[in-house]
């Protein structure tokens, strides 16, 4: 299987800060994995994310993705991937609808291909009865459905989530993760941010384990555990190879 993204050396610092926030890191992930980057809060999760959907910049390294260096700023890139960001990137006093069609623009769909396109991702998602509310009046997890969404209308096929299911109820978090696992087994690429390391361990096909932007581990979720031969679950290697809990 060909690799959508590859990396080798990535490092960045930010403005002000002696540690780097990632690395000399280095991995490769095929098509059709749903990958996760793990670790947590702090391990440079987030960051190199940004990097890898042309987002921030880095210092030293080679990072493709989908066959385009970076940093580029080549629109044919960016229409190749989405973007589901942590925080909810949404107007707040526009309604659902609105909000989708303005980003559906953004991404050059046209009205009658938008117009279908939000009305079947609605459907599954279920959101259409509250497709003329403004999100402000949405509960946490009806934004976060409303928030991936307005990243894959153009239906890309590398899409970036950064922390797509914290702080919603577990409805919400349910249908997000089914969803992802349906758009997955049609061939999009899913790159997945997450301190929740037993989620990841049902969700992700791969897995990289991040700590203070170090590379720790990178395989499937069994390997890895396998591999110890003293972890049972994700969270006990974690525990095992860095000595403290991700809770910590």
């Amino acid at each position: 299987m060909a690799a959508v993204v590859k990396v080798e050396g990535l490092t960045k610092y930010y403005k002000g800060l002696n540690l780097p926030a990632v690395d000399n890191l280095s991995f490769e992930i095929e098509k059709g994995a749903i990958f996760g980057l793990l670790g947590p809060n702090g391990a440079g999760k987030t960051t190199t994310l940004s990097i890898l959907s042309g987002l921030s910049s880095f210092q030293h390294g080679i990072v493709t993705v989908n066959g385009f260096s970076l940093p580029t700023a080549q629109k044919a890139f960016k229409k190749t991937i989405g973007v589901v960001p942590q925080e909810i990137a949404l107007y707040p006093n526009l309604t659902l609808q609105e909000n989708l069609f303005f980003f559906g623009r953004l991404y050059g769909l046209q009205a009658a291909e938008l117009k279908t396109t939000i009305q079947t991702y609605l459907e599954l998602l279920g959101l259409a009865a509250h497709r003329h509310r403004a999100i402000k009046t949405f509960s946490g997890g009806m934004q976060r459905r409303a928030n991936l969404i307005a990243g894959i209308l153009h239906r890309p096929e590398l899409i970036f989530l950064d922390e797509p299911t914290v702080g919603i109820d577990v409805q919400s978090k349910a249908v997000i993760l089914e969803y992802l696992k349906q758009l997955n087994a049609k061939g999009t690429t899913l790159i997945y941010t997450s301190h929740h390391l037993a989620e990841a361990e049902r969700f992700c096909s791969h897995i990289l384990i991040l700590d203070h932007g170090k590379r720790i581990a990178a395989g499937t979720p069994q390997e890895l555990i396998t591999r110890t031969g003293q972890a049972g679950t994700l969270e006990e290697l974690f525990l095992h190879l860095t000595g403290r809990s991700l809770r910590d």
